[in-house]
């Protein structure tokens, strides 16, 4: 054990009361498809919620029955949650905080917080559990299934996602609480050395010391065609720390879950509105199917020349945060609406993407031989399935992919639209409150276009491609600009941007694309993009109070990051936050005044941030871009040495000041993450129509809304 919590830090992981319950509205923006466009959506949201249970059973062994929980109670309840719970013997108190539970668990899909990586437990005792669970056999039986992991909180690792070898929480590495970081480590350079991609795979340590690895697919033998590394399952590793152990390629990782979702790719193909749609669909069918990442990577060359569709989408193992090495993916899939008033802004920032690039601080030796222009779009979200819904996407995430076929961009627009009743903003002080309640939301939409399009989308990694060949003059080397002598590192063969950076390339990649925004929003001709000015510098004017609202955001969000950060393990629970907690540093750390904490009470009560509107095109514009210059660098050259050094500095808070009395305070003034109410489409398969069910924004709602999808 890593130790007990004390009773103020079990406080900090109850569940939210009340959770803040928002409807994803979409109906508008549905309704005008055609029905073949409706049955198209209809099966990728079947297929993306298809994988629910493989996102549950990635995130820990108590939350698959605890789902089966929920929805057995509201089987039993009948809708009706006070007749339930006067039938259990339990006060409305308790099951207002049971419902709160389910919530905030249907929200995450799990028991951990998909912003934070951090365990919830419920505000109400195991007695009320028992008490619900009794009044159902079904429900009893999955209760009992939990083993009482509901309510654990007596381990401190355990209540945070991470390595099993140090304590805390992971499926990525089922049945094996032996396996090692450095066996992890060994295992994915093996992968890499012999080309096979880790993102649908999960990885087991037998109790002889030899290793299987878990492919997710719905055949449980190697494909009668031979899967990626043809049709040998079994290899003995022949160099390194585990020479002479064996690995074993187990197929069937979710089998059942992959049959059913191959199956509607099928189905969503029949109504594909194009080629390219029809040949996405029957790649990811073969991918699900067969096991096969390299069959997934054609799905998404096939999704990037999928330009301007009406229905949007993408379905798999894509994220890898929650992985503790930073190389397996998360299940998630969407499928929404374009909205084609937005888009035009955004199909305007694509056109004005080649001419922003060069401003970035590096020389065309760090950056794409050509701007590869992406399809970008807004986007109303119909279904979001996986641990949460993000505000923005750039996809794919293989650079072989994105440097030379190019890659896709979204926003998704209801979801940065979504507003919780009586949301409180603590930290800002009152002078700025009225401007950044004004422009928060365009500030916010412009942050993420930049971000998707531009952060994501810009840089080159210099990389021995094959042996002896290079992507760059091997013989007259670019200069860094940090030395200002030739580069001396680079990607050898084989070797990706993930499988160097591992557990940091996350957080890394997604503190780079923020300060790229940083940067770029300083540029008023882009703000007059989004509708603020005339393109010319006024930072006075409404340009200049969204570029304001801008830093000041994100200045608010480095704060707010340290509610992910786990002080005793000195271990960060969200990729994005550790990067905006850094950047608060960079703003800070700029000096001149141009950041700064404001504060009287010795508790930090009244914590305050201000930035000099002022100084951001000068002070402030500069801090961005010395800590972006270094950051691209490093990663562009495979510098993982100074890379790892520099941003565990940049983000390490000191323990007294920031990791206690901050993060304190933080945690207090902490408002509820928003957990989204989605809609659910049926089919008359007889008359090929499609229905939309909206549910009500409340606790019974969300409950309703998975209830109805019988998975």
């Amino acid at each position: 054990m890593a130790g007990k919590l004390n009773p103020a830090e079990v406080k900090q992981h109850h569940a939210d009361s009340p959770p803040s319950v928002v409807r994803l509205e979409i109906e508008k923006h549905f309704e005008p498809l055609t029905d073949k466009q409706k049955r198209y959506a209809h099966y990728i949201s079947k297929a993306a919620f298809a994988g629910t249970r493989i996102v549950l059973r990635q995130l820990s062994p108590e939350s698959e029955p605890i789902y089966d929980f929920i929805l057995a109670l509201h089987e039993a309840s009948g809708g009706d949650w006070a007749a339930l719970a006067e039938k259990a013997g339990i006060s409305e108190q308790d099951l207002t905080y049971f419902l709160e539970y389910t919530a905030q668990f249907l929200g995450n899909s799990g028991n951990y917080k998909s912003f934070g990586d951090s365990k919830f437990i419920p505000r109400c005792g195991e007695s009320v559990f028992k008490a619900l669970a009794a009044t159902s056999p079904k429900a009893e039986e999955f209760y009992k299934a939990t083993n009482g992991a509901i309510h654990k909180d007596d381990d401190q690792a355990l209540m945070h996602l991470g390595f099993p070898d140090q304590g805390h929480m992971t499926t990525y590495y089922p049945d094996s609480p032996d396996i090692t970081k450095a066996e992890i480590d060994a295992i994915s350079l093996w992968s890499e050395k012999k080309g096979l991609l880790p993102e649908n795979n999960r990885l087991r340590k037998t109790k002889e010391g030899n290793f299987e690895i878990l492919i997710a697919s719905a055949v449980t033998q190697v494909p009668t065609e031979g899967g990626d590394l043809g049709k040998d399952t079994e290899f003995v590793i022949e160099d390194g720390p585990l020479e002479g152990k064996t690995v074993k390629l187990v197929y069937g990782d979710y089998t059942e879950e992959m049959k059913v979702i191959a199956e509607y790719m099928k189905k969503a193909a029949e109504n594909a509105d194009n080629e390219h749609q029809k040949e996405m669909h029957l790649a990811y069918a073969k991918s699900f199917e067969s096991g096969s990442l390299l069959a997934f990577k054609d799905s998404q060359r096939a999704w990037i020349r999928d330009k301007g569709p009406m229905v949007e989408c993408n379905i798999g193992f894509i994220e890898t945060y929650r992985d503790p090495a930073g190389v397996r993916g998360e299940w998630e899939g969407f499928a929404a609406v374009v909205n084609l008033e937005r888009t035009r802004a955004f199909g305007e920032l694509v056109a004005a993407a080649p001419g922003l690039i060069p401003l970035l601080p590096w020389s065309q030796d760090f950056e794409k031989d050509k701007f590869l222009l992406p399809d970008f779009t807004s986007l109303e979200v119909l279904t979001f399935a996986g641990s949460g819904i993000p505000a923005g996407i750039n996809i794919p995430n293989y650079d072989d992919i994105r440097q030379t076929e190019g890659f896709k961009n979204v926003s998704l627009g209801n979801v940065l639209g979504a507003k919780a009743p009586n949301e409180k903003i603590p930290f800002i002080a009152e002078a700025d409150l009225e401007v950044y309640e004004k422009h928060r939301d365009a500030a916010f939409e412009v942050q993420v276009g930049l971000h998707e399009l531009t952060g994501h989308g810009c840089g080159k990694l210099l990389q021995e491609t094959s042996p002896g060949v290079f992507n760059f003059d091997k013989e007259n080397p670019p200069i860094s600009p940090l030395t200002g002598k030739p580069i001396t590192s680079w990607y050898k063969p084989g070797q990706t941007w993930g499988s160097v950076f591992g557990g940091i390339a996350g957080s890394y990649e997604e503190c780079r694309a923020e300060l790229v925004a940083m940067q770029l929003s300083c540029e008023f001709p882009v703000l007059k993009i989004f509708g603020f000015g005339d393109g010319t510098v006024d930072i006075e004017g409404e340009a200049g109070d969204v570029l304001y609202v801008s830093y000041l955001s994100m200045a608010r969000a480095g704060l707010n990051a340290l509610a992910t950060y786990d002080p005793i393990k000195r271990k960060w629970g969200q990729a994005h936050s550790q990067a905006r907690f850094s950047i608060l540093q960079a703003f800070l750390q700029a000096g001149d005044d141009f950041c700064k904490l404001n504060y009287k009470a010795d508790d930090l009560s009244d914590l305050t941030i201000t930035i000099d509107r002022s100084k951001i095109l000068t002070t402030g514009r500069k801090a961005v871009e010395d800590y972006l210059q270094k950051i691209h660098i490093y990663k562009a050259t495979a510098d993982f040495e100074a890379a790892s050094s520099f941003y565990a500095e940049m983000t390490t808070p000191e323990p007294e000041f920031w990791a206690t009395r901050v993060r304190n305070v933080v945690i207090d003034q902490l408002q509820p993450r928003k957990v989204f109410v989605q809609a659910n489409t049926t089919i008359d398969e007889a008359t090929g129509k499609v229905t939309l069910k909206h549910y009500d924004a409340s606790l019974a709602g969300m409950v309703e809304s998975w209830a109805d999808r019988k998975l």
